[in-house]
């Protein structure tokens, strides 16, 4: 745990800060240089409302992630998917499908394990044909990917609130690549910092170059859906005249829905509050 920016002098980099609470990457930081530790640690205080910040050393590998869907420990859905580009976070802005049977077989025990239903999602690094995961949500999570490679997490979700049978195992394709160009410029410009950078990563998106080549975006198909071209041109202007505007822009989007501490423990309070009067009904 770090108090303060200085303790961060004896970490070698590449290292991680992240603060104890956060919601869409707000809260952590990859530090590349000795140089933007300070800058790193200035930029989560708010977020961490004061609160120490945990420093993590960066795992070699390639980030990787497993969808999975249930119907009652019946693992009936599932895709994994590899880090093709980075955005706030860093998230993964950017994916390709892969085929990691390792990764199908241990969720489907977890589910089954804990007989859940609906989604459950495991990220975790993958290097020379070992894996440590590294996160669990108890949810679906970004399915643009899994539903380009011909599982539609979403869909098949709502069959299952609805009581319909889902039948089989539905497992994605691998090779298939999808994209968000909006969080990748927002990405860039957050961690490179500088016009050139944004520019350079706005110019490959076009020409679907390097990583995009073959990808389809996901957030923003301006040729099917010519309106969302506009929050993508508003959002790239602004970060390659600005791009050091790119935290602000993405922590006010994340505030707008965000749940936030004490939010939560105003939900815990009336809970306990309507527990205790039904008690006292009972």
């Amino acid at each position: 745990m770090a108090e303060r920016a200085e303790a961060l002098a004896d970490w070698p980099t590449p290292f991680y800060l992240k603060a104890p609470f956060s919601t869409a990457g707000r809260g952590v930081r990859r530090v590349t240089r000795p140089t933007d530790a300070t800058k790193a640690f200035e930029s989560l205080l708010a977020v961490a409302d004061g609160d120490p910040l945990m420093v993590q050393s960066a795992a070699e590998g390639e980030y990787a992630q497993v969808q999975a869907l249930f119907d009652h420990g019946r693992l009936v859905a599932a895709h994994t998917s590899t880090q093709t580009a980075v955005g706030i976070g860093p998230s993964a802005a950017g994916r390709v499908g892969v085929d990691h049977p390792f990764a199908r077989h241990d969720v489907a025990i977890l589910g089954e394990r804990l007989g859940w239903h609906g989604g459950l999602t495991l990220d975790y690094v993958f290097r020379g044909g070992e894996h440590v995961y590294i996160e669990c949500n108890p949810r679906t999570v970004e399915p643009a990917n899994a539903a380009a490679s011909g599982v539609s997490l979403p869909e098949l979700q709502l069959a299952l609130s609805l009581g319909h049978k889902v039948e089989g195992l539905r497992v994605g394709r691998p090779g298939v690549r999808t994209h968000s160009s909006l969080a990748i410029l927002l990405g860039t410009a957050a961690y490179a910092g500088t016009r050139k950078a944004v520019l350079v990563e706005a110019l490959r998106l076009i020409a679907h170059r390097g990583p995009y080549e073959g990808s389809r975006e996901c957030l923003t198909p301006v040729l099917h859906d010519p309106l969302s071209a506009i929050p993508l041109a508003m959002v790239a202007g602004h970060v390659l005249l600005f791009p050091h505007s790119a935290e602000r822009l993405a922590g006010a989007a994340v505030r707008a829905y965000s749940i936030t501490p004490d939010a939560i423990e105003h939900v815990a309070s009336g809970t306990s509050q309507a527990r205790r009067i039904q008690q006292r009904r009972g």
